[in-house]
């Protein structure tokens, strides 16, 4: 309690520096450009005499001419007061307690202005916060914040921005820089390191040197961090649209054995490689064109050549083929499974796409008509054209099914080709001629 009292004492301290109240004049971000439901939200909980902002990277997004894909909003309500002026809400969380609140289709995060991380804190044995549930000032939520990008509160009301750590400079400075002590910072949440990559990759940005030193040697910390949350934010840095940028300095800075526990295993092979670098730079190419992207689809590319080892080793040791397929996806992906919280769902469109591809290069019979009619043919086969770009598989299969896709249904029976039948084994004739009572010199 006394230290409680104590930090509510000082935390109206008055903060070490004025922030900038920066105009829409300066900034040229108009109230258009957030979202109807982010302006909405932020409306009533201003009207119900409480301050509201959409912060972090909203903000951070819009200053770089990039539209947000979510509006984030933080407010001086609690978590239950929010809950109680929006019907449409519910609370989630328990590290970190925040507000869904859904208006129309969209969905808004709305957090509590959170205290620093102080002795109240709950933390592990090597400084992650662990619940972080202490609510604050507008000013200490600033603080507590990633990066000084990240520290930007937008009012729709007057169109201004609240920069509180010269983040606006650093945008166009194309400078991340962390808040605070960097290597503190990365202990409190060691998910930090991985977004110094993803938001530098992305938005162009230099890291600072004091915030870039720490990122190798402290590698090993996210080794403490839940699968779930490190599968999240792998799933951000690919689908961020500036994934081949980012695995690029992920391996310079150290990081990916975090990641993929396979993933150097992968890369040190050529085709492997080459078909992973394709399978990013497309993803990328569809993120940026605004196209629907499958993290089933990815995370199986990604994964391919250990399932092929793993396949192939299971054969040369007797087991048959479709069996032996079954068995390596599964030995790859519990793999993974330690490190990365892959949902059952990807997991299951992984195995589809996979297991499609032995089937694809089997066009024996009718095969072919029964292949395209399953649910995730369109996802085998474009795996299928990625293996055929990188050199993995002869050009004429993927050209047969694109003719084969293309084709009417006569076509279609006219591309097929006979199944050979397995050679019969011929009957051995009896001693004395006669096979039987039927034949000749039989009764």
């Amino acid at each position: 309690m006394i230290r409680k009292l104590l930090r509510r004492v000082f935390s109206k301290a008055p903060p070490a520096h004025e922030p900038a109240l920066i105009p829409v004049e300066k900034h040229h971000i108009r109230r258009e450009s957030i979202s109807p439901g982010a302006r909405q939200t932020v409306a009533r909980l201003q009207e119900h005499g409480h301050a509201a902002f959409v912060v972090g990277g909203a903000v951070r997004d819009l200053l770089a001419g990039i539209v947000p894909k979510d509006f984030d909003i933080a407010t001086d309500a609690t978590p239950e007061q929010v809950r109680g002026i929006f019907r449409r809400s519910r609370i989630i969380g328990r590290r970190f307690r925040i507000v869904h609140v859904m208006s129309g289709s969209e969905t808004m995060e709305v957090s509590t202005f959170r205290a620093g991380n102080d002795v109240d804190s709950e933390t592990d044995q090597h400084g992650r916060v662990l619940r972080d549930n202490v609510f604050g000032n507008v000013e200490e939520d600033a603080a507590r914040r990633d990066f000084t990008i990240n520290a930007l509160y937008y009012n729709p009301a007057d169109e201004t921005i609240t920069d509180y750590h010269h983040g606006v400079a650093d945008l166009r400075q194309k400078t991340l820089r962390m808040i605070g002590d960097p290597r503190k910072r990365y202990r409190e949440d060691p998910v930090r390191l991985l977004r110094a990559v993803r938001m530098a990759a992305k938005l162009g940005l230099a890291i600072d040197p004091a915030a870039r030193t720490p990122i190798r040697e402290m590698a090993d910390l996210l080794e403490n961090v839940p699968a779930a949350r490190l599968f999240d934010e792998m799933l951000k840095l690919l689908l961020s649209g500036h994934a081949v940028e980012c695995l690029r300095q992920l391996r310079e800075e150290g990081l990916h054995h975090g990641l993929l526990p396979l993933l150097d295993v992968i890369m040190e092979q050529p085709l492997g490689e080459r078909f992973v670098w394709l399978s990013l730079a497309s993803t990328d190419a569809r993120v940026n064109a605004g196209k629907r992207t499958s993290p089933g689809f990815l995370f199986a590319t990604l994964l391919w050549h250990e399932a092929l080892a793993a396949w192939e080793a299971r054969k040369q040791n007797g087991e048959p083929s479709i069996p032996a397929l079954h068995g390596a996806m599964d030995e790859v992906l519990d793999i993974q499974g330690g490190k990365l919280a892959i949902t059952r769902r990807i997991a299951a469109d992984i195995k589809d796409i996979w297991i499609l591809q032995p089937r694809l290069e089997n066009r024996a019979g009718r095969r072919p008509l029964r292949v395209i009619e399953q649910p995730r043919f369109r996802a085998g086969y474009d795996f299928l054209l990625l293996r055929a770009e990188s050199g993995e598989l002869d050009h004429e299969l993927a050209d047969w099914w694109r003719d084969f896709i293309e084709a009417d249904t006569e076509a279609r029976l006219a591309m097929l080709t006979p199944e050979k039948k397995p050679a019969r084994r011929k009957r051995r004739r009896r001693k004395g001629g006669g096979e039987g009572p039927d034949s000749e010199g039989g009764e």
